[in-house]
């Protein structure tokens, strides 16, 4: 039997300072003590798999949230950039209608008096439109003389020509737009192709 209150090592003495009483004892406690140390490995086990499983869960939860934050950071940064998107693709028809006006008027006109105001106030609100568009990350996509792009350009009719390799945006019938670095509407346009 071992002494509890005069324990040989310190370190024996820490060691049984959890263990019940029961297991110190002579007799029963001897013939059980293999039982009891099975069990007590088998409860640690259980515990070492439980605290396992709840760093497991940790992590997942830890890993979700930063997920979600992440998420949710992106959808805001899209709403911020984006939020005017509707809106744009709705006033591209008022962009339009101002350069459809300018190209209609002729130089008579704009040399002439009494018009000359008028003129000038139509193309002081496109570049004033033009201002504000940049001003929002609304840019006009280039596409005369460029080869097509169907990631911009939406080919309407083909043009034969040899003054341009096939394939080259030879005339545009409507202007496209991009914000940031989403298209708002495609530039309509002729594509260059051999004669026959």
């Amino acid at each position: 039997m071992i002494d509890k209150d005069k324990p040989q090592d310190e370190a024996v003495a820490e060691e049984l300072k959890g263990v019940p009483e029961e297991f110190l004892e002579d007799g029963e406690a001897e013939d059980n003590s293999e039982e009891g140390a099975d069990a007590v490995a088998e409860a640690l086990e259980n515990l070492r798999g439980d605290l396992e499983t709840a760093k497991q869960e940790v992590l997942y939860a830890q890993a979700e949230t930063q997920n979600v934050r992440r998420r949710m950071e992106k959808d805001v940064a899209d709403a911020r950039n984006y939020a005017a998107t509707g809106f744009a693709r709705d006033i591209l028809s008022v962009a339009d209608n101002l350069t459809r006006a300018i190209e209609a008027i002729p130089d008579s006109l704009r040399e002439d008096d009494k018009m000359k105001g008028l003129v000038v106030g139509i193309e002081a609100t496109q570049r004033e439109l033009e201002k504000v568009f940049k001003q929002h990350g609304i840019e006009r996509i280039a596409a005369q003389g460029l080869p097509l792009d169907p990631n911009q350009h939406q080919a309407m009719m083909e043009v034969p020509t040899d003054e341009y390799e096939p394939g080259t945006i030879v005339q545009e019938m409507q202007a496209g737009w991009m914000i940031k670095d989403r298209l708002l509407r495609p530039a309509m346009v002729g594509v260059a192709k051999k004669p026959d």
